[in-house]
């Protein structure tokens, strides 16, 4: 549902967040808030997050990131936050 605070952020990863199913954790949590976006690892080592939807469900999904999966060492997160103007449909891992 789109609507005032619906929002979109792109958010960088930093610590061990590849090869630990970090994509996967991100994908199953923004799937169960009802957000839309993509996931994908960098080549740096970091992951990237673009997610949309209503604000104070992304501000619980990067609380979520934050934890991280069961073997993932989250050190840090850089979020820029945007208005959106379009709509996903889906919360994907990019290949």
């Amino acid at each position: 549902m789109e609507g005032a605070a619906e929002k979109i952020f792109r958010a960088v990863v930093h610590g061990r967040v590849q090869g630990v199913l970090y994509r996967d954790f991100a994908q199953r949590k923004a799937r169960s808030l009802g957000l839309t976006g993509t996931v994908q690892n960098l080549t740096d080592g970091t992951v990237e997050i673009y997610a949309q939807g209503d604000e104070k469900k992304l501000k619980e999904f990067l609380e979520k990131l934050k934890k991280g999966s069961l073997f993932s060492k989250v050190e840090s997160i850089d979020v820029v936050w945007q208005d959106t103007t379009t709509h996903k449909d889906d919360f994907v891992i990019l290949y």
